[in-house]
């Protein structure tokens, strides 16, 4: 026992009060959703698929489980008529996503490690692409006082 009582000063109260950030939320199931799809872009080059076809088994794989966590643990959202904009905007970051990893086959540089380089970045770019097309614009249309 620390000493604290069970309120918001205490260790439960503090971690109530960071899962309550949507931030915190998009980076802890954002990790789980990370390991996920990179663990398949590494199993599919390690068995020796190309580099585009690994990243594109990865990333659809990754839309898949990535829809339902981030939409009901980050985005409160379960409207499942949105995964369309999802994928779009999954495409988009597997097209962003193969520069980096074209540039390292060219130079020379291992694939996997390009791949470990891009998580965060690509991380971010999904967050940010989701935010403003995918979660915001359903809020926007669910909601009448948002859309004026």
């Amino acid at each position: 026992m620390t000493g604290e009582g069970p309120g918001e000063g205490s260790g439960q109260g503090r971690i109530r009060r960071l899962l309550r950030s949507r931030f915190v939320r998009f980076l802890l199931v954002g990790g789980l959703n990370t390991a996920f799809g990179y663990t398949v872009f590494a199993i599919c080059i390690v068995i020796g698929i190309p580099y585009p076809l690994a990243a594109l088994v990865s990333t659809v794989l990754g839309v898949l489980f990535n829809f339902k966590s981030y939409g009901a643990f980050v985005f409160a959202s379960h409207d499942n008529r949105l995964i369309f904009r999802f994928i779009a905007v999954y495409g988009v970051c597997y097209i962003v996503g193969l520069v980096p990893l074209a540039w390292a086959k060219a130079h020379g540089v291992p694939i996997l490690w390009m791949g470990a380089i891009c998580v965060l970045p690509m991380a971010a770019l999904a967050f940010a692409l989701q935010r403003i097309l995918v979660f915001r614009a359903a809020r926007v249309s669910l909601n009448p006082k948002l859309s004026s």
